[in-house]
């Protein structure tokens, strides 16, 4: 009896040991993360050019989060299906939503959303640009920007511009120049862009507002001319374009950059995991070189902070809902 009574108080703190060191073990293993795979929703389908933005960056980030990436593409309603879905899911920092300016600016502004597109998420990262360009059928009579414009109001409602629908970019930014040059023209809606092309060069329509990447190759081949770049720079992948501001339209621009979000609430420390492996990726030669032959324009890693894309996405907001209502453009069912 002596020796079991001097015992016990050696298994009690045994076990206040063991039980500590339990605690304290799941403690640390659930302040981990990421733990386990990450889903990055990407609100078109497989294959398209949004997508192959969003695998390659996913593919970059697996290494600085040492957990693979994995892309789930939830698509319809012009990406406005993956958005409710990012923006229900839980702040744990393993659903990732892949967004556009398409998603998470114009379709606020075009259709009746169950979410808001900049209070219910907290911005993680832009991941690149997609800049666009003024071209014209080569039959065009205006050699510059300031010649066309100068040419469509001396023959207003006589010109026409292709577009890939209603309240794409292309016709978004077709709308903008209208209203930033006091011209009028048609836009014409096609369901693809390889029709739109086929009947620019063709001259059916006489000019677009088109990607970088599309429009470039036939640039050079002479099948269509170019006016300028819709961004405040020279662009690597048309560096004897003029920017607008060269050509004579100061502050004229458009482009439908990407960002990676996730769903409001995740913690800081989340966010702040996440910026840094889309950095990594962003600054990697190799992701960087397959971005670029996509067309994609990147910023320095000083633009890439979770406060920047915030502060862009509020302020394109801002510019664009008011041009969108007043002329009063739906998103197509």
């Amino acid at each position: 009896m002596y020796v079991i009574k001097q015992a016990r108080p050696a298994l009690r703190g045994l076990a206040v040991i063991a039980l500590t060191l339990w605690i304290a073990a799941a403690t640390s293993s659930a302040q981990v993360y990421p733990s386990r795979p990450i889903t990055m929703m990407v609100p078109f389908p497989a294959g398209g050019p949004t997508d192959s933005v969003a695998r390659i960056i996913a593919n970059g980030m697996q290494s600085a989060l040492g957990q693979p990436v994995v892309v789930s593409n939830v698509v319809g309603a012009s990406g406005s299906i993956a958005g409710v879905r990012c923006a229900h899911a839980a702040p744990d920092g393993y659903t990732l939503c892949f967004g556009t300016w398409s998603t998470h600016v114009i379709n606020g502004a075009v259709m009746t959303l169950s979410y808001d597109p900049l209070k219910d998420f907290e911005p993680v990262s832009l991941v690149s640009d997609n800049p666009m360009v003024i071209v014209a059928n080569k039959n065009v009579p205006a050699d510059d920007l300031k010649h066309l414009i100068e040419w469509l109001r001396a023959n207003p409602d006589k010109a026409s511009s292709a577009t890939a629908g209603v309240a794409t970019p292309p016709s978004l930014a077709g709308t903008f120049f209208q209203h930033a040059t006091n011209t009028r023209f048609q836009l014409v809606h096609y369901r693809g862009v390889s029709l739109a092309m086929q009947d620019l060069i063709a001259g059916r329509v006489q000019m677009a507002f088109d990607f970088v990447a599309n429009s470039m190759p036939q640039v050079q081949t002479g099948a269509l001319k170019a006016y300028a770049v819709l961004a405040d720079h020279r662009l690597a992948a048309a560096p004897d374009v003029p920017t607008v501001d060269e050509a004579g339209l100061p502050g004229f621009y458009v482009s439908s950059w990407q960002a990676i979000w996730v769903p409001k609430g995740s913690s800081r420390e989340i966010v702040a995991t996440l910026n840094k492996a889309v950095v990594a990726a962003l600054v990697d030669p190799a992701v960087r070189q397959r971005l670029q032959a996509l067309g994609q324009e990147l910023r320095p890693a000083a633009q890439l902070t979770p406060q920047t894309l915030g502060q862009m996405q509020k302020a394109e907001i801002e510019k664009w809902w008011p041009i969108i209502k007043a002329a009063n453009i739906k998103a197509q069912e």
